[in-house]
């Protein structure tokens, strides 16, 4: 599956971040569940592997989702495929001489009217942008800040 970076009818959602850790442990936290729900969803069926369906839930919302890899390139890419929303994730791991990793991520795929286009991919950049956040506090600073349960503390807007 390519990349739509290059396709101007695609609307395409994209979040970076510099990660001061080696992009191998970067890469690591996105395909280990034991370190990814340290910043993002809190629950796994497992690691990403190439090919495989991963079940993944926010258990303080009471909901979840399935992806499949499509691509998984050790240190520098994995792609996965939303079963609910049908959206499509990029993330690319950029090592910098300093020991430091630039992660980018690019969400497309989504479906809709133009508003209800623009409210996902509004949702997905803050979204993205915040798992960024929350994994940098936790590979540079071991510090867990629950940004993603502590955005609705009440529940899960519908």
């Amino acid at each position: 599956m390519e990349s739509p970076m290059a396709k101007d009818s695609t609307t395409v959602v994209q979040a970076q971040m510099l990660i001061r850790r080696p992009v191998s442990e970067v890469f690591q936290a996105f395909v280990d569940p034991n370190i990814t729900t340290k910043f993002w969803f809190t629950k796994s069926s497992g690691p990403l592997e190439l090919g495989k369906k991963v079940r993944v839930d926010w258990e303080m919302f009471g909901v979840g989702d399935t992806l499949t890899v499509m691509e998984l390139v050790e240190n520098q890419r994995i792609l996965v495929a939303w079963d609910g929303d049908k959206t499509t994730v990029e993330w690319l791991f950029e090592p910098r001489g300093d020991n430091s990793t630039l992660v980018k991520i690019a969400n497309w795929g989504f479906q809709g009217s133009g508003s209800e286009i623009l409210a996902q991919a509004v949702d997905s950049k803050g979204g993205y942008t915040m798992v960024l956040a929350g994994l940098k506090a936790w590979l540079e600073l071991g510090i867990e800040l629950n940004l993603v349960r502590d955005q609705f503390p009440d529940g899960c807007p519908q």
